[in-house]
């Protein structure tokens, strides 16, 4: 049943609700009707037992009609369309008068009935309903009144009613089927849509999309949900493949460079501070590599799977301490001044080893590109709902139409590709925004050139 179209679904399982629906009213209309005509018949028969009791008189045992002659005359002398049969019996059951057209016939005197009782029964061959009214003498009982009248109208009417219903059932079902499949093809042909929209989709035509059906119910929210799941996979394809031609580029570079600078030494003899020098190049380019892989492997762990975080309370002063105890070399030997503008203990709720790789990303970019003799300065600012940590240099700066792609893989600004001195391969706020995304952390940046870069990272102030 699970591999018929849906429409045909959908049609099936409205019939079988309404076919049951449809036979219980059947089923209540067939029984209605009955007890309409049962109840006329009775009505009708209980209208001749007390007109005929009016007609008879007992004497020292014998039942006898008043004006016998007259009432043959005129009582049930033909066969009617509902003909009424009345028979006098003693108690045994032996006839003392009949209407005449029970002619040879007699109705059977049934004692396992009780007195009064209306029952079917057969005349003939034939469905009756009959009563038996027993007639008492000083409170004997001497016989019976029996009263009944023929069930064969009745019964034609209810297998007339009966047949109607039988053909009625199975015809009212096809056709609403057939309309139930009609209007359940109608409703889901935007479905039918999205698949053939869906069949024409693939890895080189991503820049497709399903049209929204007019009326805004669940297929319009599912189209919808569609679209926008077909865009994240068109930006993702797109980042890969700019991530990929990114990472292609900066790796090729270093290798390229260590290729040419073998190369040369191979050519002739060269002497062992040449060879030193050219080996510690080759050294630096292979570090450069590494540390490029391990921040691609980085990249790429936060953008394929869901990070499980170590959330505990971190003490920002401490991690920034820790942080920058990492640069202590570097601080000292290009005469940086650090200034820590707070004096209490703020703490975090964080993930310790994804934050300490913020602020490190952070705090580089901010003393490589300061000048030598320049400073890096701290703020912390508590807020009623978050807490603010300011990280800010005197640097170079950023222009302002290079502040929205700083967050990119691979991104350099102009001004640092031309410092040949600055080693960077772009990734480090990537990493940053990637991480703070992961943290809940909201990352503002601040810029203006030759006037220094400021940082704020915003943490949510947990309770």
């Amino acid at each position: 049943m699970f591999n018929r179209p849906i429409k045909n679904r959908i049609a099936l399982y409205y019939i079988l609700t309404t076919g049951i629906l449809v036979f219980v009213a059947f089923f209540v209309i067939y029984n209605m009707v009955k007890f309409s005509v049962y109840q006329h018949v009775d009505t009708d028969i209980d209208s001749e037992v007390q007109k005929h009791m009016t007609e008879i008189s007992v004497h020292y045992g014998e039942i006898k009609i008043v004006h016998e002659e007259e009432w043959r005359e005129r009582e049930h002398n033909t066969l009617d369309v509902n003909p009424v049969f009345v028979q006098f019996t003693d108690v045994n059951g032996k006839i003392f008068e009949k209407s005449p057209n029970l002619k040879n016939h007699t109705i059977k005197l049934n004692k396992n009935v009780e007195d009064r009782v209306l029952f079917d029964s057969q005349l003939d061959h034939h469905k009756i309903r009959q009563i038996q009214i027993p007639i008492f003498e000083n409170d004997d009982k001497i016989g019976y009144l029996i009263v009944a009248m023929s069930l064969e109208d009745a019964m034609l009417v209810m297998n007339n009613l009966l047949f109607v219903l039988e053909i009625a059932y199975p015809t009212i079902l096809l056709l609403l089927f057939l309309i139930a499949r009609y209007i359940a093809g109608r409703s889901i042909r935007p479905i039918q849509n999205v698949i053939a929209t869906s069949d024409t989709i693939s890895k080189d035509n991503l820049n497709a999309r399903i049209q929204l059906p007019q009326n805004k119910d669940e297929i319009y929210i599912l189209t919808q949900t569609i679209n926008n799941l077909l865009d994240r996979i068109e930006n993702a394809v797109e980042r890969e493949k700019q991530f990929t031609s990114d990472a292609s580029h900066e790796l090729r570079t270093p290798l390229a460079v260590i290729k040419g600078t073998l190369e040369v030494l191979s050519r002739k003899p060269r002497t062992v501070d040449e060879y030193n020098q050219k080996i510690a190049y080759c050294i630096q380019e292979v570090d450069r590599i590494n540390k490029m892989v391990d921040q691609l492997l980085l990249l790429a762990r936060l953008e394929n799977q869901k990070q499980s975080l170590n959330l505990q309370k971190i003490s920002l002063n401490n991690a920034i301490s820790e942080c920058l105890s990492r640069f202590d070399e570097r601080i000292l030997s290009r005469k940086i001044q650090i200034k820590e503008h707070y004096s209490q203990n703020i703490e975090v709720v964080s993930d310790f080893y994804f934050l300490s790789i913020i602020l490190n990303n952070i705090i580089s970019n901010a003393l490589k590109y300061t000048p030598e003799g320049g400073e890096v300065s701290f703020y912390m600012q508590t807020q009623p709902q978050e807490i603010h940590l300011i990280i800010q240099d005197n640097g170079m700066g950023i222009a302002a139409d290079e502040l929205q792609k700083i967050f990119n893989s691979f991104y350099r600004t102009k001004s640092t590709l031309d410092l040949i001195e600055i080693k960077g391969n772009g990734l480090g706020l990537s990493i940053v925004k990637r991480l703070s995304d992961v943290l809940g952390i909201q990352v503002m940046v601040d810029s203006k050139v030759n006037h220094g870069t400021r940082f704020c990272l915003i943490f949510p102030l947990e309770n």
